[in-house]
């Protein structure tokens, strides 16, 4: 398969996140696997899994801004809390919803 082919949504991921993906397909999706053979505990494994789920549904959607999508990005890698990244885009929308008029 060539790069041109290999879905946005896998090429957006990191090689963290692969790996991880790889693991639960592995496990059969067993969360518990996961969590024992990261030795961390089932909610930290179930948030990482969202997170991702997160980063996948972002690439998904294609007609995103790039400065929202900039925002959801940190704030799923919890570069940004989510708070202010609600804040920020709100503002971002209303000033371009004013330009607009």
């Amino acid at each position: 398969m060539t790069i041109q082919r290999i879905p946005k949504w896998i090429r957006g991921l990191e090689e963290e996140d692969l790996s991880f993906l790889k693991k639960f397909l592995l496990a059969s999706g067993s969360l518990k696997e996961i969590a024992r053979q990261y030795s961390v505990s089932y909610p930290t494994v179930r948030l990482r899994l969202d997170r991702l789920i997160q980063k996948v549904r972002l690439c998904e959607n294609e007609e995103q801004e790039d400065y929202i999508s900039l925002i959801k990005r940190l704030a799923i890698n919890d570069k940004l809390d989510f708070e202010t990244a609600k804040l920020l885009i709100s503002e971002y929308k209303k000033e371009k919803e004013h330009k607009s008029c």
